[in-house]
């Protein structure tokens, strides 16, 4: 698989750090995200970076059996990296792939060590995705016995015939059971992904498949409008002409539609994608990302952010694994970010989320564009005065001209 990462400037062998990212470590929120590469199945619009084990083949270190190692080796690594300061993790993300193809006690195993290297905060939430055919009811006790404190299944729609244009092995009525039993395994929070604008979906599938999702009960729910990336299975079959391409206004009118289900149940949006029962439900982890706080990201292909330096490891799973058995950094490369560049990232960024963008972040031509955006209907004008630029629930739909417009 060729690699797509960016070309960045050449990362230490070693892993350290400027000493600019290491100022201040320790006193900003710190997560850890886990990447697990491995899938049973590709799906057809899925461009993540993943492999099936005939992809795999038996290229040294890219096994199953071998992930929590090479995890251990690079936590280890960060540890060295991070010097001698306290930087207790809040976070730790376990994504893919599908995390829970692993064993359970793998899974535990890297997450103890999590704690025993760095520390866990108290209340840390430590979020595994899943795949609702890769759990039962005795994975999920195992994994809360673990201590993973969260779970997030892929839900995609309620359908059978979106679930096959998507290249989804499971049933419509799996994901609901399995948020059930992770409620029985002793899940707090569970949180459902959903995927609108697949072609061939009518309203009235998308509705069905939010309704189905708020039946069975989550507190947290994403909601996803169809990206069909280059190179993809679905990019194929759309150029080809045996699908149709999304269409911008009935994924406009998919997304009200799930706002309106998903706040009349309760629900309330913090971020563009994303809505949480309450405040305690939403995604921390998420959160770090979104307002440029520090994590360090494990596993093939893994990007990480420390103090404006942000890196990118080797994406596939042998040549993770090599490095990391040779004693060396699995980093690809990496980029030192101006001021500029950490700001407009910042705008990009926190325009989605519910608790707005500081108007003190823009420039002078950017602050008189927030106050037409206000003007348009498209952010809240109470909030514009009171110095926060909050989109309404149209704004939202045009996010992305926003953010053009204030960083132009």
């Amino acid at each position: 698989m060729p690699s797509t990462l960016p070309d960045g400037s050449p990362a230490p062998a070693d892993g350290s750090l400027p000493a600019a990212a290491l100022a201040g470590i320790g006193s900003r929120p710190f997560g850890v995200y886990l990447h697990v590469p491995f899938c049973t199945t590709r799906c057809g619009y899925c461009d993540f970076n993943t492999y099936t084990a005939d992809e795999l083949g038996s290229a040294p270190g890219a096994s199953r059996a071998s992930w929590a190692d090479g995890a251990i080796a690079e936590l280890r690594l960060a540890r060295r990296a991070l010097g001698d300061a306290d930087v207790p993790v809040s976070t730790v993300f376990v994504g893919g792939g599908t995390p829970t193809l692993l064993p359970p006690a793998e899974l535990g195993k890297v997450l103890r060590f999590v704690d025993d290297e760095f520390g866990l905060v108290p209340c840390a939430e430590l979020t595994t995705e899943a795949n609702p055919e890769s759990v039962t009811e005795a994975s999920l006790a195992e994994l809360r016995g673990h201590g993973f404190t969260r779970v997030s299944i892929g839900m995609q729609s309620a359908r059978p015939h979106v679930l096959a244009v998507l290249d989804r092995v499971h049933t419509p009525g799996r994901p609901a059971q399995a948020v059930a039993e992770a409620r029985r395994a002793g899940f707090e929070h569970v949180s459902l992904d959903l995927i609108y604008g697949t072609p061939g979906e009518t309203v009235d599938d998308w509705r069905a498949s939010v309704e189905a999702a708020l039946t069975a009960g989550p507190d947290h729910v994403s909601a996803y409008a169809l990206i069909v990336e280059e190179g993809t299975r679905l990019a194929g079959r759309m150029a080809r002409g045996e699908l149709p391409l999304p269409d911008d206004d009935d994924q406009a009118d998919k997304y009200l539609l799930a706002d309106s289900l998903l706040t009349a149940a309760g629900f309330t949006w913090y971020e563009l994608s994303n809505w949480a029962s309450s405040p305690a439900a939403r995604c921390r982890h998420n959160e770090l990302y979104w307002t440029g706080a520090d994590w360090w990201g494990v596993g093939p292909g893994a990007h990480s952010h420390i103090g404006g330096t942000r890196w990118w490891n080797v994406k596939h799973p042998a040549a993770w694994a090599a490095r990391l058995a040779a004693g060396s950094s699995p980093a690809h490369a990496r980029e030192i970010l101006d001021a500029e560049t950490r700001r407009v990232e910042r705008v990009l960024l926190e325009v989605r989320l519910a608790a707005g963008l500081s108007l003190d972040v823009l420039d002078d031509d950017g602050r008189r564009t927030a106050a037409r955006v206000a003007a348009d209907g498209l952010a809240d004008p109470s909030a514009v005065d009171d110095g926060r630029l909050v989109l309404t629930r149209t704004g939202r739909l045009l996010a992305d001209a926003v953010v053009r417009d204030l960083v132009q």
